[in-house]
Formats: C-alpha cells, sequence, structure tokens
C-alpha cells in the first residue's frame, strides 16, 4: 500500500453544502451518512453503520468511520442530523439549497452542525494526502443520526459497542458550533447537567361561584412557581454559572368558564452545574415546594417527575485544551476563551470514556432561520482540525 495519498477529493465548502442539501431531521438520514461514505472510504476509513432501533423510539442511522488500528486514537464526534426548519415562509432562501451569497453559505445544518463535520472530512484528507496512512496512530469520525433528538439510538449506543469490542478512544473532539461572535474565540470544555421536570399540582374541583368549596390548582401553582424562581439556587460555582431553572409550560385543558379544575400540570428545565447531581437537585426543589405548600395549607398535593438529559461535566484545562488553542491560536490569531456556557452535547456521553472538548463554527445562527456560517470560518476550522492532527501524531 503507498505511503502516500491523491489529493482530497472535495473541500470543506462543497462538502458542507452537499450535507446540507440532505434533508437529515432527525431521525432521518436523507442520504447524509451515505454521502460521507463515499467520501470517507476512498481515504482509506474503514466505514461502518451503526443503526440502533429502542421500543418507543424512533430507528436511527448513525457512521462510525477509522483510520489506523493501533494508539494513540484520536476522535472527532458529531451529528449530521438537524432540527426542524419551523416557519418555511420566514426564510429567504430554501432551507435545504445551500446557497452560497454574500460570503456565507446557507442552509440548516450549515453552523450546527455540518459544516464541522465536512471541516472533519477536509482536515482528515489534507492530513492524510502529506503523512499518508502510517502516522502512528489512528484517526475516527463518530457521526450520530440522533443529537437532536431523545439522543437514545445514537452516540450512547456506538460508544458501548465500541467499549464492548475494546475500542478505546484516547482524546475526542466533538464539533459542536461553540464560537460566540467570530470564529475561535470560544471552546467548550464542560457543560451544565440538564434536567426536564414535570410538576402536577392536584387541588379540589368545584364551582367557582363557591370558593369555599374548592381548592384551585392553579392558584396553588403560582405560589409554587414563585418558590422555586424567587430565589436563585445557587450563585454558581468555580468553573460554571448559576444553575438556571425556567419553566416552559403549564397546561390545564379546561374549557369551561365556572369550574375550577381539579389538577393543572406544568414542566420546567433546569440546567444545573457541579455543585448539583441530578438526584440532589431534584430533591432540594422537592423541598423548596413542599415548604411553599405546606405554607399554603388546604388539600393540595404535588407530585414530581424527572428526565435527566446529562449531568454537568468538566474536562479540566490541559494537554487537550492546549492542542485546541494552540491551533486556532497559530491558524486564526484568536486568543480561545474556555468556556462552560450555553447548553448542552453528546459530549455528556463522551466524557465517561475519555478527555472530550468541543470546538466549531459561529453558532449566533444554529437553530434560526436562515442559518448560515461564513465560508472563511469553514476553511479556517478546516485549518484547525488539520493542526491539531499535525500535533497530536507529531512525527
Amino acid at each position: 500500500m503507498p505511503d502516500t495519498m491523491a489529493p482530497p477529493v472535495t473541500d470543506v465548502v462543497e462538502l458542507t453544502a452537499a450535507l446540507v442539501r440532505c434533508e437529515s431531521v432527525t431521525p432521518r438520514e436523507a442520504g447524509a451518512l451515505q454521502h460521507l461514505e463515499g467520501v470517507l472510504a476512498p481515504l482509506g476509513f474503514a466505514c461502518e453503520r451503526m443503526d440502533f432501533s429502542e421500543a418507543g423510539t424512533d430507528d436511527v442511522a448513525n457512521l462510525y468511520a477509522r483510520i489506523g488500528s493501533g494508539g494513540p486514537h484520536f476522535c472527532f464526534a458529531g451529528h449530521s442530523d438537524v432540527v426542524p426548519v419551523g416557519d418555511l415562509s420566514s426564510w429567504t432562501i430554501g432551507p435545504f439549497s445551500a446557497e452560497l451569497a454574500g460570503g456565507y453559505l446557507f442552509g440548516r445544518g450549515a453552523a450546527d452542525m455540518k459544516g464541522a463535520i465536512a471541516a472533519f472530512v477536509d482536515a482528515a484528507a489534507h492530513f492524510l494526502a502529506r503523512r499518508g496512512r502510517a502516522f502512528g496512530g489512528s484517526i475516527s469520525l463518530l457521526i450520530t443520526g440522533d443529537e437532536e433528538g431523545p439522543a437514545i439510538n445514537g452516540t450512547v449506543k456506538m460508544l458501548e459497542r465500541l467499549a464492548g469490542r475494546g475500542e478505546t478512544i484516547d482524546a475526542c473532539v466533538v464539533g459542536e458550533p461553540t464560537s460566540s461572535k467570530r470564529f475561535g474565540d470560544m471552546i467548550k470544555i464542560g457543560r451544565r447537567g440538564s434536567m426536564n421536570v414535570d410538576l402536577t399540582v392536584r387541588g379540589v374541583q368545584g364551582h367557582v361561584a363557591y370558593p369555599e368549596r374548592l381548592d384551585n390548582p392553579i392558584h396553588r401553582l403560582s405560589a409554587l412557581i414563585a418558590a422555586l424562581v424567587r430565589e436563585p439556587i445557587d450563585e454558581g460555582s468555580t468553573h460554571f454559572q448559576p444553575t438556571s431553572l425556567q419553566f416552559t409550560t403549564v397546561d390545564v385543558g379546561n374549557k369551561a368558564t365556572n369550574i375550577a379544575p381539579g389538577v393543572v400540570r406544568a414542566r420546567f428545565n433546569t440546567r444545573f452545574n457541579d455543585l448539583w447531581t441530578s438526584q440532589t437537585l431534584l430533591a432540594h426543589l422537592q423541598e423548596r415546594l413542599d415548604r411553599a405548600s405546606a405554607a399554603l395549607g388546604g388539600h393540595g398535593t404535588i407530585e414530581l417527575s424527572a428526565q435527566v438529559s446529562g449531568e454537568s461535566f468538566y474536562t479540566p484545562p490541559g494537554p487537550l485544551s492546549d492542542l485546541v488553542a494552540g491551533a486556532i491560536r497559530d491558524v486564526a490569531g484568536v486568543e480561545t476563551e474556555l468556556s462552560t456556557t450555553g447548553g448542552t452535547s453528546d459530549a455528556r456521553f463522551i466524557r465517561r470514556y475519555c478527555p472530550v472538548l468541543e470546538c466549531g463554527l459561529v453558532g449566533e445562527t444554529m437553530h434560526k432561520v436562515d442559518e448560515k456560517s461564513a465560508i472563511e470560518d469553514l476553511r479556517l476550522l478546516s485549518r484547525v482540525y488539520e493542526t491539531m492532527l499535525d500535533r497530536y501524531f507529531a512525527a
């Protein structure tokens, strides 16, 4: 087998455009992974589809591609699925047309995160063209189609399969759009945990003209909401913002005008820092609610049930963050901020297996109408990733 390879088969902008044209709204694959296989296989990657199913969930297609068999093993992780486009009439271009205009590539997924996946591939292609396949380790791409959805049949099960057959990953970079205002100004070395909590408040249904005969759970809920949001949960920690709590819905389903309902349901989300686990935070919130409910008196009861998307995690600054920050500094001339702000990502699963951080494009338009990425940023990101590979597999 020759030690050198032909030039890359595509560049980062062309590949981003091709992926954006695949309408891969979760859980649809829509040809995105198939296209990636067609690009990666000629570069020497062994491509493996890892498709998973589970009762009550959608089937999900995923792709694992690896070149090399020994260590060290560097992994690029990301997702090919995208969120829905929303109100189509609000878009000024076709959300899956991948139009180029004014120095930008437009389309759903251009920022989150098909542009980064294209940069993974482009960087690896350039690296392999210069270094050949005997570069002294392994490079892989772990691409899920289930990040924007319930995240059940994607990264979690892929990692379990790899571990089950003895494959280890030594370092991982997730291509989430972490840059804030300009390319490279921020990477993520941790994330807060996320928990959705359903709150059910039960009272006594009755005729509104006879308030002495009822216990209105809507009134009770309003006091309980105040008890949760009136005071901060905490003031933040060394590495994280304060824990936040936001109500997302209140539902009664009462169409009558003369009946106070017997039950009301609400839901809130909390993004919590490393002062808490999901269990300790839920217990704290239950205590707050119990105190507030007792102060109200009456016959009302409250019930909580929680769905945890992920616990908080933190990768201390060290070799991996130095590698990524140094590549950004030398390629883009930007001093990056090591941050734990924002939402969550599949890095919350990967951190159980190896050091992980997130580095990608500017995320200002992700999930928005007319999502876009600057063409120059796409090229910079590819060069940053390539520089990381060069330094990680230093000759």
